[in-house]
């Protein structure tokens, strides 16, 4: 990486060494580096597919706050270490609100100004700096030297549908709605609860895309093998095809082999994949409309099951597809985990897992399954989060709502309360479902789930 304090070696005498260390540039210099660029032509633009849909979006929020002024701001630049910064990922609810995804410009703010019984939208952000501005090739943060170019305020108003105003004219005020108050966040949250069409299509696309990753897993399986610190080479294989195909992953990937699969958020990943043990996999791609897939499936490192392995695997199966099935409009979110967690119940019971002198006040089952089976899933992996409670566990399903069905069982090592040849065995399933108007759709369906079915999966990837 180069660094913002680099010199200029032709025009030396135009920059003393004082100078050179922070950048002061002469009026001579200023005048040399803006002068001689060509105009080069930028290809056309026009409004992009999900324009319509956000501006539905900030319509039924308008509707919310009648006569208020909402500001909902993109955020700025995360440091990570000194003057190198995090991959810039804006606000949730900014994206949703814009349908300005991955290639949000840092600093941009959302203002819906009142207007009679609605509001109006405008769009501010720091417009490109001129090639005759010291900003140009002074600032390593927004300087097209260092970062690129920024697009122009007639492209984005063009892509958006959004009136679009330089950063400089923006100007808050106290009694602005912001992202600050919980009311605006909570009906932020509540507004994503469900999908129109546009985004169940980026999540089909970000499903696809996290299922040609998983194959790719799949086939650096005797790579990852080959790796003191196996775990990593799962997690860069899938990384690059997040890259490839999107933005970046929607979260840290778990790539948990062994009994690290019994740490619910192992991502260390930094552990021997061996065969003979399961390798747990959750990842998800995100593409750059922002919106994330969630998957998990948990393979047999050697190829095939052992018969414990199997019949942990076979019971959490089970659970999630008592789960989708009694998915459909009008049941209460909730009934979802319910479904699963009977089953898991049902399977700890026969396996003599079960207190014969159970105190009915304890869910036993839950020791080996402590998370709840499903979250609404969409531009955040963790959707609708600052939702109201009853609104959500509490709240009816419905047509386009789109969560996760993720049942599992964790056996740690050294839990007396189970046979030891169960320790060190984590199996999670886990799906992305898209509510229909008469039950639900798999999206992630076409990865396999079935013990046949994944065993054939290596085989097949093993000999690509």
């Amino acid at each position: 990486m180069t660094s913002d304090n680099n010199a200029t070696t032709t025009h030396e005498a135009e920059i003393s060494n004082e100078a050179r260390d922070s950048m002061v540039v002469t009026d001579k210099f200023l005048k040399y580096m803006g002068s001689d660029w060509q105009t080069l032509e930028s290809a056309p633009v026009s409004e992009s597919e999900g324009a319509a849909f956000a501006a539905q979006r900030r319509a039924a929020l308008s509707k919310l706050f009648p006569g208020k002024r909402i500001v909902v701001a993109a955020g700025a630049l995360k440091q990570r270490a000194n003057d190198t910064f995090y991959l810039f990922r804006p606000d949730t609810g900014f994206t949703h609100l814009t349908g300005w995804g991955a290639k949000t410009v840092p600093g941009s703010v959302l203002v819906l100004e009142p207007k009679g019984e609605t509001h109006e939208a405008h769009l501010f952000f720091p417009a490109p700096a001129g090639r005759d501005s010291e900003e140009f090739f002074n600032n390593h943060e927004v300087g097209e030297f260092w970062v690129g170019a920024r697009p122009s305020l007639d492209n984005i108003a063009t892509i958006l549908g959004i009136p679009t105003h330089p950063i400089e004219e923006f100007q808050a005020d106290d009694a602005d709605l912001t992202l600050q108050d919980a009311d605006l966040a909570t009906a932020l949250s509540e507004l994503r609860f469900v999908k129109d069409s546009y985004e169940i299509k980026q999540m089909q696309l970000a499903v696809d895309a996290t299922q040609r990753g998983f194959n790719e897993v799949v086939a650096a399986l005797p790579e990852a093998i080959a790796e003191k610190r196996g775990e990593r080479v799962v997690e860069g294989v899938f990384h690059k095809r997040a890259r490839l195909d999107g933005n970046w992953e929607g979260y840290n990937t778990i790539a948990a082999a062994g009994a690290n699969a019994c740490t619910l958020h192992w991502e260390d990943n930094d552990g021997v994949v061996k065969p003979g043990d399961l390798l747990l996999l959750d990842a998800g791609v995100e593409v750059d409309s922002l919106y994330t897939a969630d998957i998990t499936r948990t393979l047999p490192i050697s190829g095939s099951f052992s018969d414990v392995q199997r019949k942990v695997y076979e019971a959490v199966l089970e659970a999630a597809d008592a789960a989708i099935a009694v998915i459909k409009p009008g049941i209460i979110f909730a009934d979802v985990h319910e479904a699963a967690l009977a089953v898991i119940e049902k399977k700890i019971k026969e396996w003599g897992i079960w207190p014969a002198d159970a105190d009915p006040d304890i869910a036993y089952h839950k020791r080996y399954m402590v998370h709840g089976t499903s979250h609404h899933l969409g531009i955040d992996v963790h959707d609708c989060a600052a939702a109201k409670r009853e609104l959500y566990i509490g709240g009816e399903v419905k047509e386009g709502m789109v969560f996760t069905v993720e049942p599992g069982l964790y056996f740690h090592p050294g839990d007396k309360t189970v046979p030891e040849e169960f320790w060190g065995i984590g199996v999670r399933i886990e799906d992305d479902i898209v509510v229909t108007a008469d039950g639900c759709v798999n999206l992630s369906a076409d990865i396999p789930r079935t013990v046949d079915a994944v065993e054939e999966w290596i085989k097949k990837g093993r000999n690509q």
